[in-house]
């Protein structure tokens, strides 16, 4: 989708919808206004007579009124008194859906022009293509059926005051269409049956990626690899898959050679059954989604690639399956991780604690500023937090704070949640340096506090977004969350805005 943002007094050109919002109680909105100076006062009239009454979410489509104007849609705001980022992206959200259920290939945004308290013209930009390049996205299943016909919309013009606004809403544009791309192909590679997106698939992709993008470089470690590595935690997941694993590590160049990177861990397990210790069948299904993180991270790169942002980045993707067979990790089994530390597993079905250990472990070998893995870690994070919040720990209290900030302008957020030694307690083990699991309670804090064991001297934070990566239920499918709050933290790290 093409993104352009052009001055009102040179709106029109080429355009065929228009789309102003209007706020209840016949208040007209910034675009509204111009757009009803031009129609004689329709559209007042029209909110006045009770035809549209402007709640949130409410959207009306006029033909065109006059010789050689525009189709409009009117979208509602709700209340002005109301009005702030939520109803905004809801009202985009509303208008994107709308136009993409008519024959508009190209669409006049008078949305923009809107005060929006805390959102100036740069990220008002950002989010309306954000928000519409979402809405193009498409499932890509594989049924036979005749498949829906994709949108018309294929230009988004957006509507700006003056010339110095229009040199940061281009910009906003830019951001938020490499980061919808960015969310697109983590949806995609969360969306795709195990079958085919196995950790080989997230090679090649990973591999096409680097292809694609300038300073991307991409290089992948086989299962006699990793063993080289003495990545024993890694191998003991992937023990009982006939599918081979795979290490994949990522570099993008945008910055000075020796400036230390930012490196981000993904959990890459493209199907976890929970290995001996079985899963209930109900829901394996989506288990297929449990490399979300890995899709998260490939994503967040394709965006920062796209955008050449000023920074060094690092994607370290630890990709397996969690299978039982005759060969699977057992319970009660001991293995040595990378770092030495040796870990009993007393669950089978804790295993991406077992491969982010690792895979953290390797990325000492970058001298990284900073370390973030993210992962679909614990159920526990769902029960905690539910489908809004991915779960945020981190063993340096700036950090943490950068990443809520993020979140926050990046409408993806985060909630703090605690780590410590209280929570590795839970973990001893009479018979190795620590367990894989300590109980129920404090799940997915004592997920975090195994893997903090092996951050000594890391600058490091853990995203569970076991509850914000998927939906369930009749809306099954990637979210791709948390690509936004990545982007953000990495463009604010790259001194971008």
């Amino acid at each position: 989708m093409e993104f352009k943002a052009v001055v009102e007094s040179q709106g029109k050109s080429g355009a065929d919808c228009a789309v102003v919002g209007i706020y209840e109680n016949g208040d007209l909105g910034s675009g509204a206004l111009a757009v009803d100076a031009e129609q004689g006062g329709a559209l007042a009239r029209l909110h006045a007579g009770g035809d549209f009454a402007a709640k949130l979410g409410d959207t009306l489509l006029l033909p065109p009124q006059g010789k050689g104007g525009l189709r409009l849609l009117l979208v509602g705001l709700g209340p002005r008194s109301g009005f702030g980022r939520k109803q905004y992206r809801k009202a985009l959200q509303t208008a994107a859906q709308a136009l993409g259920k008519t024959g508009t290939t190209h669409a006049l945004v008078y949305l923009s022009l809107e005060t929006v308290p805390d959102l100036e013209a740069l990220y008002r930009a950002r989010i309306i293509a954000e928000v519409f390049a979402v809405s193009a996205y498409r499932i890509p299943d594989l049924k036979t059926s005749p498949k829906p016909k994709p949108s018309a919309l294929a230009k988004v013009t957006i509507v700006v005051d003056n010339v110095r606004d229009l040199k940061v809403a281009t910009e906003g544009l830019a951001i938020g269409s490499a980061i919808g791309n960015g969310i697109a192909l983590a949806r995609d590679l969360g969306n795709l049956p195990p079958n085919v997106c196995t950790p080989t698939y997230l090679g090649k992709r990973a591999q096409t990626l680097a292809k694609q993008w300038p300073g991307v470089t991409t290089k992948l470690f086989d299962a006699a690899g990793i063993k080289t590595l003495k990545m024993g935690a890694f191998l003991a997941v992937t023990q009982g898959a006939e599918q081979p694993p795979r290490l994949i590590v990522c570099e993008y160049r945008g910055a000075k050679k020796n400036m230390a990177p930012v490196c981000l861990v993904g959990k890459g397990i493209t199907f976890d059954s929970g290995g001996i210790s079985l899963k209930d069948p109900a829901a394996m299904d989506e288990m297929k989604f449990d490399m979300s993180g890995a899709a998260s991270v490939l994503g967040a790169l394709r965006t920062v690639a796209e955008l050449r942002l000023a920074i060094n980045l690092v994607v370290i993707i630890a990709a397996c399956e969690n299978m039982p067979s005759g060969g699977a990790v057992k319970p009660a089994d001991i293995v040595t991780t990378m770092s030495g530390q040796t870990v009993e597993i007393l669950n089978t079905d804790a295993e991406g604690r077992l491969v982010l250990c690792d895979a953290i472990t390797y990325s000492r070998r970058f001298k990284p500023a900073t370390v973030i893995d993210v992962a679909t870690l614990t159920g526990a994070c769902i029960v905690a937090l539910g489908s809004h919040f991915s779960g945020l720990m981190s063993n340096d209290d700036e950090l943490a704070k950068e990443l809520l900030a993020a979140g926050l302008r990046a409408d993806d957020r985060a909630w703090s949640m605690p780590i410590g030694d209280e929570y590795v307690d839970q973990l001893k083990s009479n018979f190795a340096d620590i367990a894989n699991v300590g109980g129920r309670d404090g799940g997915a804090c004592t997920a975090a506090s195994f893997l903090w064991k092996f951050t000594k001297d890391l600058r490091w934070a853990h995203l569970d977004i076991a509850g914000t990566a998927w939906l369930g239920g009749s809306q099954k499918g990637s979210t791709g969350r948390p690509v936004p709050l990545l982007v953000d933290f990495l463009l604010q790290r790259a001194g971008a805005k």
